[in-house]
């Protein structure tokens, strides 16, 4: 349990928060580039409690900047696209993709009252369909040379979704191994489905083991956290029969991503923000390291259970998430069928928009969300006493240098686990050089 004054002090975002302030020295996703797609390539964008327009102006470049015009507060999402800039319909003001004012064709001829307009801008860049924004004071941060950005875009598809809930729930059910046994458990060991859910009734590492069997029959991992420069490496121990032991390998990014795998060939870098304090979005690159991802098919399979454009769960709470007594009792744990993802939804949307943590029991296998906690306070007393410098991968760590970081499953002996993650990294690396030639900042 922790106050209430903490637990706000951990989870509100908005501008002058505490949290808030540690997430806008970080780059945070804001849109996926499909949104800019078609002839008019202009994007509502709500982050971290803030009200922008994301567009891409005739050059090609992205501008993002504050939603309301300051001229009248007209909502410059409508505003027209022209003379390499946005223009607000209501009195044709003009703005650049700096937030700059540069033209009141209204105004009395020769005003240079324009010149002392701005808006609010922030810097944006794309990396394998997603654009990330920086909000916070300085120079943005260097990006960090992960495989998600590393990664050829024929490798790496980019999608997100809506929770209705706070951002440190959403992002704290990733850095929880235990719940896999229980929340993702299959009752039934044989499923051709290509879904979601894939990584949990594929056959686990080097078995013919299914993955629904092992995490049934073997509930009670033991989980040990590293502190990173990233972040955190979690390591979840489920030790078998004959002295093996299957190794989970997961990682917290601060201040809000994971890195998990979905398979032996593929990642998934899952980032959790703030839309505001009750509402998140959930980003993730999937990342192949054998052959390049269909893009198409996996868009249209994950368009099948979102609608656009704000790419809203179908199965949501108002639905009951689909639930099925009659599959719970024969087929999934949940009874909400074979999506994991909506099973992840439903267990960090249940406990309410913000969860009141003053009523929270954790308990040894929540070793992670405690030391994640940590770091976060942490964090936030660096910024409030202004040594922002102590910041995680910001603390003297050059980013381009920081790699991986490795997420994966695999089975060893149970002596020499540590060897068998890494070797089954080396492998599954291996036919990867060609990404050493693609672009790193």
């Amino acid at each position: 349990m922790i106050s209430q004054k903490l637990n706000d002090t951990l989870t509100l975002t908005g501008p002058n928060t505490d949290a808030g302030k540690v997430m806008r020295h970080y780059w945070q996703p804001a849109a996926l580039t499909d949104e800019l797609a078609g002839n008019r390539p202009v994007v509502p964008v709500k982050l971290l409690g803030e009200d922008l327009v994301l567009f891409r102006d005739s050059d090609g470049e992205l501008g993002l900047i504050g939603r309301a015009c300051p001229h009248r507060g007209a909502d410059l999402c409508f505003g027209r696209l022209e003379d390499n800039g946005l223009r607000c319909p209501f009195h044709g003001w003009h703005f650049n993709r700096d937030g700059q004012c540069v033209e009141q064709p209204g105004e009395p001829e020769g005003s240079t009252m324009h010149e002392k307009i701005k808006n609010v801008s922030y810097p944006v860049i794309e990396k394998n369909g997603i654009v990330f924004a920086y909000m916070g004071p300085g120079e943005p941060p260097a990006f960090p040379n992960f495989d998600c950005f590393r990664a050829p875009q024929s490798h790496v598809f980019a999608f997100k979704g809506l929770w209705e809930c706070n951002w440190l729930q959403a992002m704290e059910v990733g850095i929880d191994p235990a719940h896999a046994s229980f929340l993702h458990r299959f009752l039934e060991d044989e499923d051709t489905k290509d879904s979601y859910g894939k990584q949990f009734r594929d056959k686990a590492a080097d078995t013919n083991i299914p993955m629904t069997k092992l995490l049934r029959d073997y509930p009670r991992p033991d989980i040990s956290v590293e502190q990173m420069e990233y972040g955190m490496r979690i390591v979840a121990l489920r030790h078998m029969e004959h002295d093996k032991t299957h190794v989970r390998i997961t990682n917290q990014i601060f201040p809000g991503a994971i890195s998990i795998p979905m398979s032996r060939e593929m990642i998934i870098t899952q980032w959790h923000v703030p839309v505001d304090d009750e509402t998140c979005y959930w980003y993730s690159m999937f990342t192949s390291f054998g052959k390049p991802v269909d893009k198409a098919l996996m868009r249209e399979q994950r368009l099948k259970e979102h609608t656009l454009p704000d790419y809203a769960p179908i199965k949501n709470k108002r639905n009951g998430y689909g639930f099925d007594p009659e599959e719970q009792a024969r087929e999934t744990y949940t009874g909400m069928g074979l999506d994991i993802n909506v099973h992840d939804q439903w267990a960090v949307e249940s406990p309410g928009r913000i969860f009141d943590r003053t009523k929270e029991h954790l308990g040894k296998t929540d070793v992670a969300i405690s030391k994640y906690r940590r770091i976060l306070r942490a964090a936030i007393a660096s910024v409030q006493a202004g040594n922002t410098d102590e910041l995680p991968m910001l603390n003297g760590v050059d980013a381009t240098e920081v790699f991986g970081p490795i997420s994966n499953d695999t089975i060893g002996d149970k002596a020499t686990w540590q060897q068998a993650f890494e070797q089954s990294d080396r492998e599954r690396r291996a036919g990867c050089t060609d990404w050493d030639a693609t672009v790193k900042n």
